[in-house]
């Protein structure tokens, strides 16, 4: 087994847990691919560093999602994001070295979780677009009557010379 750690799968997973999981520490846990791995039902993995051993090395809690490259890639990026989601429900709120089991991280509940994820990622941009185009139509409808100058310094933060 070969194991690289993914930065393009931290930083979905970095966007994904700060949205829906606000518990989870980004900086105490990474994901990594591995290639090489024989198993053929497995897509990802979740890796907690235990409470004995956080104790004897005098750490904090500290998590590891591996994704098995063979089974991962080749998902679409619906299916990837679920796969992640579901390895990030793995995290208790207590944030402390354990897991949550099947009985939370089950199929119904990754999908309320996706839903909740699309509809918050269409909501802020949503909101970042509308918010956007009404500051641009104010600019507009309040400078009719200045400078072309003015209205270049309103919207841009600065003058056209």
């Amino acid at each position: 087994m070969k194991y690289e750690f993914a930065p393009d799968l931290q930083y979905e997973a970095g966007k994904i847990a700060k949205t829906l999981f606000p518990h989870i520490k980004i900086g105490f846990f990474r994901c990594l691919r591995s290639y090489g791995s024989q198993s053929r039902d497995t897509i990802a993995r979740c890796h907690a560093l235990g409470k004995l051993m956080q104790k004897a090395m005098n750490v904090p809690a500290f998590y590891a999602i591996e994704f098995i490259s063979e089974n991962f890639d080749r998902l679409s990026d619906e299916e990837r994001i679920k796969v992640i989601i579901h390895e990030l429900m793995h995290i208790p709120k207590s944030f402390g070295g354990g897991f949550r089991h099947h009985d939370f991280v089950c199929e119904r509940n990754i999908e309320m979780f996706y839903q909740k994820y699309e509809n918050l990622k269409k909501a802020v941009k949503g909101d970042f677009l509308h918010k956007e185009e009404k500051e641009v139509e104010n600019v507009f409808e309040a400078d009719k009557s200045k400078d072309k100058t003015e209205r270049q310094r309103r919207l841009f933060g600065f003058r056209f010379r």
